[in-house]
């Protein structure tokens, strides 16, 4: 194996380890009911550095964690949807963990002729924008019924844009682009080893 590749193999091998724990740490920072997800931070700059290969598969850890912490009940919103349909909960963390990686990925490859802050910031609106949006639409599609429950009994849109998704997602938004200038300086220094 040659260095650079060895490199590679190390660098993702952290990566991992950092993702399976910054997952399992959301577990204890909570906005509402709903754990807040630091695990981005490290999808997004292996985006940035590497193939989307790379960051989906880190999507997929992420999703990977999501469903362990669904079954240990670490994530209590996420083991009432297990124990309501464990194949679709299990499909939901998968799905919306591995395109946010991919997904990001690709946006990371598109802008990197562009270089500078741009060619991070936009991916690390990706991220939490796909993660989310795949995660809304599965609560919309086969968890309805839990979504109503939650929201009261009332319009589940409100309670989604209000209460789900709403400050978690604001709050994982903004940390993601406030963090992209020290992701860039990160992304630089790694490219220049």
């Amino acid at each position: 194996m040659s260095e650079k590749k060895s490199f590679k193999v190390a660098v993702l091998g952290i990566f991992t380890a950092v993702t399976a724990v910054l997952q399992t740490i959301s577990y204890f920072i909570k906005i509402g009911n709903f754990n807040l997800s630091l695990v981005l931070v490290p999808i997004i700059i292996a985006a940035c550095l590497y193939k989307p290969s790379y960051s989906a598969y880190l999507g997929a850890v992420f999703g990977l964690m999501t469903v362990i912490g669904c079954l240990t009940g670490a994530d209590m919103g996420g083991n009432i949807l297990l124990n309501s349909n464990a194949v679709m909960t299990v499909i939901t963390c998968m799905l919306k963990g591995t395109l946010c990686g991919l997904l990001c990925g690709l946006t990371a490859r598109a802008l990197k002729k562009k270089g500078g802050l741009i060619s991070v910031v936009i991916p690390a609106i990706v991220a939490p924008v796909v993660n989310t949006g795949i995660f809304v639409a599965m609560m919309f599609i086969f968890f309805k019924d839990i979504l109503y429950s939650w929201a009261g009994g009332t319009n589940a849109v409100p309670y989604v844009i209000t209460g789900l998704v709403g400050v978690n997602f604001l709050i994982e938004l903004v940390i993601n682009m406030v963090l992209a200038p020290a992701m860039l300086r990160i992304i630089k220094a790694v490219k220049k080893q």
